[in-house]
C-alpha cells in the first residue's frame, strides 16, 4: 500500500483508508482480540483494542482477578469482539464470553478424543443442573448425576469433579455432560479389580443392601454378590427378611465367581456344620418323632425335626381314611405332630415321613371289635353300580355286593330300595385290613333259605303258594321254606288252552312237581305241567293200557276214585 500522507489526505487516501477499517473490523467482529486495560472506572474496565474506539466490561465478568484486586492498568487481556462500534461509539466486548470461547475450541478437543473435563454444578434447573466448565455453561440431567438418585445434592455443589462430555452443539450453544458415566467407569474398574482378587471358597464380611423374595444382595466393598434364599441357612427360610436386615454386617463364603460377567454368588449356611451329615443314623426308619409343620402344599405337608432338616409328608401317608382331602384339612402351620420315619435319602437331602403310621389301622381295631358274622349298623353313603357303601364305625366304610342284598331277587332291583342317610344293618363277611375293605351283607341277616329247606330232591312233589301273578307267569314260595321260585307261563298245565296266569290268584295253594333243585347254584324250579305229566303215565300204568280200549278220561277218572279212596 503507498504510503498516505497524513497532513493533507487526498480522496484515494480516505478510501484506502475506509477499506483498511473494514477489513480489520471483518476479521476482528465475533472473534477474541488481545486488549489493554487502560482504565478502571467504578465497576468497569476501560480496554483498548487497538481500534479507534475503546471499550467497557464489567469487573464480574473477570470472575476472582477482579475481585481480589488483581486486576490492573496496563494489564493485557483476552476479550470478545462482538461490534466495532456500538451506538454510543464504543467498542461492544465481552470478557466472559472470550472464555467461552477459549473452553468451546478446547471441550471440544476433550469431546472428541473422549477424555473427561472438570466442572462445577453451580445451579439446579428444570430436569437438572448446570454445570460450569471453566467458562463455558454445561447441562448436566438429573438422571446423570449418579448411578442411584440423589436426594441431596448439596455436597456436590461448587465443587470440582470430573464429568464427559455426551453432547455438543456449537450453533445453539448447548453442552450436556455427564457424572454418572464417570462413576461407572470407576465402578467397573474397581470392580473388575475387586473380581480378580475373590477366589471360590473365601470367607469376607459385607454389608446388606437390599432384600428381595429371592436372596440380599451384599456389598463386598464395591462390588455385590447375590445371597440365595436357599443359602441363608440350612432350615427352611420363607422370605429373607426373617433372618436379614438392610445395612446389617454379615459373614459369607464365596460360592461362585463369574470373572466375565462380575456375577459372584454367596452362601451363609456354608459356615455352619451340615445337619445331613449321619441323618441316617439320627433318624432311622420307622422310628417316631416330633416335629412342627412349617409349609402345607397340595401334595403333603413339610415338617421341621430340628433346624436344617425337613422331612414331607405326603398327602397319602397323612390319613388313613380321608384320602381326598386337601393336606390343609388335617394338619395346619406351625402345628406341633408327631410323626414316623418312613425313608432317609441322604444323597437327595429328603426324609419321607408318615403321619397315619402314629395312629391306630382303623380296620385293624374294626376288625378287633367286629369279627366276620357280627352285625353293625351304618349309614348308606352312596349307591354304585356293583353294591352299597354303609359308614361304620371308626371313620371307615363297608360294602355290601349286589349279590348280598337279597337271596331272591337281583340285586340291581333290591338296591333301589334304599336311600342315602339310611341307618341300615348289615353282616360282617370279611375285613382285609391290607387292602383295606370291609365287605357286608344284608341277605345274611334272614338266614340262607336253601340251607334250612331241608331234603328236597328232584322229581318230589311239594306245594306252593302263589305269591303274585304276572303276564309270563307266577311266583310261588315253597311252603315250609323260605324258597321262592317262578313258574314259566308253558310249566302252568299240560294242556297249552290252561297255560293262563289268569286262572290263578295270589294266596291260593297248588301242587307242582321239583324240576330243578342245585344248592351250590341256589336254584330251585318247579313245574305244574311236570306234575300233570307225571300224574298221566303213572295212571296209565295202574289203570289201563295202550290197547284195553279204555279212553284216557276213564282212566284218569279210576286213578282219581283210587286216590280219594286212599286217602279215607
Amino acid at each position: 500500500m503507498p504510503a498516505l500522507s497524513t497532513m493533507n489526505p487526498s480522496r484515494d487516501d480516505f478510501a484506502a483508508l475506509l477499506d483498511e477499517s473494514f477489513t480489520r473490523n471483518e476479521m476482528h467482529e465475533g472473534s477474541v482480540v488481545k486488549g489493554i486495560v487502560v482504565a478502571i472506572e467504578k465497576d468497569l474496565a476501560v480496554i483498548d483494542v487497538g481500534l479507534k474506539v475503546e471499550g467497557r466490561v464489567a469487573l464480574k465478568e473477570f470472575g476472582t482477578k477482579a475481585r481480589d484486586g488483581l486486576l490492573n492498568v496496563g494489564d493485557e487481556v483476552e476479550v470478545y469482539l462482538e461490534r466495532v462500534e456500538n451506538a454510543l461509539g464504543e467498542a461492544v466486548l465481552s470478557r466472559e464470553k472470550a472464555r467461552r470461547e477459549e473452553s468451546w475450541v478446547r471441550l471440544e478437543e476433550f469431546f472428541n478424543k473422549g477424555e473427561k473435563v472438570t466442572g462445577q454444578i453451580f445451579n439446579q434447573v428444570k430436569g437438572g443442573f448446570t454445570v460450569d466448565l471453566d467458562g463455558a455453561v454445561a447441562f448436566l440431567p438429573r438422571s446423570q448425576v449418579d448411578i442411584r438418585p440423589v436426594r441431596d445434592v448439596g455436597p456436590l455443589m461448587n465443587t470440582p469433579q470430573p464429568f464427559q462430555i455426551l453432547k455438543m452443539d456449537k450453533r445453539r450453544g448447548n453442552i450436556v455432560v455427564s457424572r454418572r458415566v464417570v462413576l461407572e467407569e470407576t465402578r467397573a474398574e474397581q470392580r473388575s479389580e475387586l473380581v480378580q482378587s475373590l477366589e471360590e471358597g473365601q470367607i469376607i464380611e459385607g454389608v446388606v443392601k437390599n432384600i428381595t423374595d429371592y436372596g440380599a444382595f451384599v456389598d463386598l466393598g464395591g462390588i455385590d454378590g447375590l445371597l440365595h434364599v436357599t443359602d441363608m441357612a440350612w432350615r427352611r427360610v420363607n422370605h429373607p427378611s426373617e433372618i436379614l436386615t438392610i445395612g446389617q454386617t454379615v459373614r459369607v463364603q464365596i460360592i461362585r465367581v463369574n470373572h466375565e460377567t462380575h456375577r459372584i454368588s454367596l452362601g451363609m449356611k456354608q459356615l455352619m456344620a451340615d445337619p445331613w451329615d449321619g441323618i441316617e443314623a439320627k433318624y432311622p426308619v420307622d422310628a417316631r418323632f416330633k416335629g412342627r409343620v412349617t409349609n402345607i402344599t397340595d401334595y403333603g405337608a413339610f415338617v421341621e425335626l430340628e433346624p436344617g432338616i425337613e422331612g414331607l409328608i405326603h398327602v397319602s401317608e397323612m390319613s388313613w381314611t380321608k384320602k381326598n382331602v386337601h393336606p390343609g384339612k388335617i394338619v395346619s402351620t406351625s402345628q406341633e405332630v408327631e410323626v414316623m420315619i418312613l425313608e432317609v435319602d441322604p444323597v437327595k437331602r429328603r426324609i419321607s415321613l408318615g403321619l397315619k403310621q402314629t395312629l391306630h389301622n382303623p380296620w385293624e381295631v374294626f376288625i378287633e371289635k367286629y369279627p366276620p358274622g357280627t352285625v353293625v349298623e351304618g349309614e348308606v353313603k352312596n349307591k354304585t353300580e356293583f353294591g352299597l357303601f354303609l359308614g361304620l364305625d371308626g371313620d371307615v366304610d363297608g360294602m355290601v355286593h349286589l349279590s348280598d342284598l337279597d337271596w331272591n331277587r337281583p340285586g340291581e332291583q333290591v338296591i333301589e330300595e334304599f336311600r342315602k342317610g339310611e341307618m341300615v344293618k348289615a353282616q360282617v363277611l370279611d375285613v382285609d385290613v391290607e387292602k383295606e375293605r370291609i365287605s357286608l351283607g344284608i341277605k345274611q341277616l334272614a338266614g340262607d333259605p336253601f340251607a334250612d329247606a331241608g331234603e328236597i330232591k328232584k322229581g318230589q312233589i311239594v306245594t306252593c303258594e302263589i305269591t303274585d301273578v304276572k303276564e309270563g307267569g307266577i311266583e310261588v314260595k315253597l311252603i315250609g321254606t323260605d324258597l321262592s321260585t317262578f313258574i314259566r307261563r308253558s310249566d302252568l298245565a299240560r294242556d297249552r288252552g290252561d297255560q293262563r296266569p289268569e286262572r290263578f290268584a295270589a294266596g291260593e295253594k297248588v301242587d307242582a312237581r321239583v324240576i330243578q333243585f342245585d344248592r351250590r347254584a341256589r336254584k330251585v324250579q318247579v313245574s305244574i305241567k311236570a306234575l300233570e305229566i307225571a300224574e298221566e303215565k303213572e295212571a296209565v300204568a295202574q289203570f289201563g293200557s295202550s290197547d284195553s280200549g279204555a279212553s284216557l278220561g276213564d282212566i284218569l277218572g279210576a286213578a282219581l276214585k283210587a286216590r280219594q279212596e286212599g286217602e279215607k
